[in-house]
């Protein structure tokens, strides 16, 4: 008989690495953006501007300063849970049944995990319920100040993107975060019956819009009428996880509050944790697209 899993056994190396992978897949921010490591206590990510430019001198003439501001951006992680029941036949099966059930929850948690990272750093929300988060504050692109909001009207799809690029100066645009209805709409522009963007039809995220980086996903418009994000996500966002993700197996009680008892039902709580942090370095670097009541 296998050993009996206890309290704080923690999920196998491997089967992190693939969970981290798997979130890479399935979020828009993770696939635009650049992962770093996240100290548990925060991580400081300094950014510098230089407002002036060069300065022409004449041989012998008087050299002035330039001028230059740094400011710290403090990525804090946030924890986040994620349980389900399971059949407490689980606590005594094989090595290689417990894996499969381990597995099976593993590939849940790595989508929930990656849908709640686009959704709280996007919108500012707690994933579960959709309310404001205060743990979160102006930590995202819908509550952070210097976000350009650009509106939008059904047609104007190529013109709303250009506009959005604009909107964001000397920034470089490195992706599009684009709703699964923008895409929709992409894919519906013809120019004398010549679909213009066949490679959005019938729901696809292609990687790509114009050579730029570009992921479509519901998680854009998950809590309002945004239908995308436009700005320079490779290098002034930021994200990371910041700790192990340990499994806790729960035989007792009611800890998901369903009024339920686990014994009652001879039924285990599996519940895993992880701490994910990140960071808007400058949010005049993004511009976010809003979708106008028509």
């Amino acid at each position: 008989m296998a050993e009996t899993l206890q309290m704080g056994t923690m999920f196998a190396p491997e089967v992190v690495a693939d969970l981290f992978n798997k979130v890479k897949g399935h979020s828009t921010l993770a696939q635009l953006s650049g992962q770093i490591p996240v100290a548990f206590t925060g991580s400081d990510i300094f950014t510098f501007s230089m407002d002036s430019e060069v300065n022409l001198v004449g041989e012998g003439g008087k050299k002035g300063t330039g001028g230059i501001k740094a400011e710290p951006v403090k990525i804090v992680p946030l924890k986040v849970e994620y349980g389900a029941r399971v059949s407490d036949e689980f606590m005594y099966a094989s090595e290689e049944k417990q894996l499969d059930i381990l597995t099976a929850f593993n590939d849940g948690y790595s989508k929930k995990i990656a849908r709640g990272l686009d959704i709280m750093a996007m919108h500012g929300v707690n994933p579960r319920d959709k309310q404001v988060s205060t743990l979160i504050g102006t930590k995202s692109f819908d509550t952070a100040t210097g976000v350009t909001k650009v509106d939008y009207t059904a047609g104007t799809e190529e013109a709303v993107l250009e506009t959005a690029a604009a909107a964001i100066g000397e920034y470089d645009v490195t992706g599009f975060a684009l709703s699964k209805t923008f895409g929709s709409e992409l894919a519906k522009i013809k120019v004398n019956g010549v679909p213009q963007y066949p490679e959005f039809r019938f729901g696809a995220s292609p990687g790509a819009l114009g050579g730029t980086a570009c992921d479509v996903n519901s998680t854009v418009s998950f809590a309002n009428k945004a239908v995308g994000y436009v700005g320079d996500f490779a290098n002034a966002f930021k994200w990371g996880f910041a700790k192990d993700i340990p499994l806790e197996v729960i035989p007792y009680g009611d800890p998901d509050q369903t009024g339920k008892d686990l014994k009652a039902y001879n039924q285990v709580y599996l519940r895993a944790e992880t701490y994910i942090g990140w960071g808007i370095l400058d949010p005049t670097a993004f511009a976010k697209i809003i979708k106008k009541d028509q």
